[in-house]
């Protein structure tokens, strides 16, 4: 089976981010010459709209159908497992791996959000990790600059590591206007937790977050160097 080309992004937790990080990445690789696709196979909190889902959607030009980009979406905003049963539905992994393998066979680069973070079940005996494995995709893990993130942060990379399963990197968002006083002091120690340079921090952008203004964003952010490295570009090697 061929290998995906793309991104799985997970977060150490929920509130992380990640949605304004997938939503920039796509941008930007719209900015590339890419045919980004992107994937959320469940979103929960639905009332009525994946509004998440959506974001992504627009972000990479609209390149498949919106209900494509997120086929499963339920009202209870609790993990996929627990939200689906409520309403007759169950997540099947093979199902979830045949529609994400369809999806980028139209495109040239899949990036997949998870809903929270990298140990959520999605059903009864698989979870985001299991997922990541199938697809084969190297995980972008997105954390806070918030207190705790050191711990999460380790946290999520072990078990990554654990299984075995590829790292693009880490990158640390800042979620609130201020800085915390403990924010700056806080990169050595992801650092030393997980092994990884964390990249970043994004800083917070007010609203409208745009996927053009956040996609300057991490462009100015991270650089050149870092986002080729996360498309998979031979000149990053």
């Amino acid at each position: 089976m061929s290998r995906l080309a793309g991104l799985f992004i997970t977060g150490t937790d929920t509130g992380v981010g990640k949605t304004a990080v997938a939503v920039a990445l796509l941008r930007c690789a719209l900015r590339r010459g890419r045919k980004p696709i992107p994937l959320k196979p469940a979103e929960t909190g639905c009332v009525p709209d994946a509004e998440d889902a959506h974001r992504l959607w627009d972000a990479a030009g609209r390149p498949v159908g919106e209900h494509e980009v997120c086929p499963h979406r339920f009202r209870l905003p609790a993990a996929p497992a627990q939200a689906a049963p409520p309403e007759g539905k169950r997540l099947a992994l093979d199902e979830v791996v045949a529609h994400a393998r369809s999806l980028a066979a139209r495109g040239d680069w899949l990036l997949v959000e998870g809903a929270g973070g990298l140990l959520v079940p999605y059903g009864d005996d698989w979870t985001a990790a299991d997922l990541i494995q199938r697809l084969g995709l190297p995980t972008l893990v997105v954390a806070r600059t918030a207190l705790g993130t050191i711990n999460h942060s380790a946290l999520t990379v072990r078990e990554l590591q654990h299984r075995n399963l590829p790292i693009a990197g880490l990158i640390l968002n800042r979620i609130s206007p201020e800085e915390q006083p403990q924010e700056a002091g806080s990169f050595r120690w992801v650092a030393s937790g997980t092994g990884l340079d964390p990249l970043g921090p994004l800083p917070w952008i007010p609203e409208p977050r745009t996927p053009d203004v956040l996609a300057d964003a991490l462009e100015q952010c991270l650089g050149a160097a870092s986002l080729s490295a996360l498309f998979g570009d031979p000149s990053a090697s």
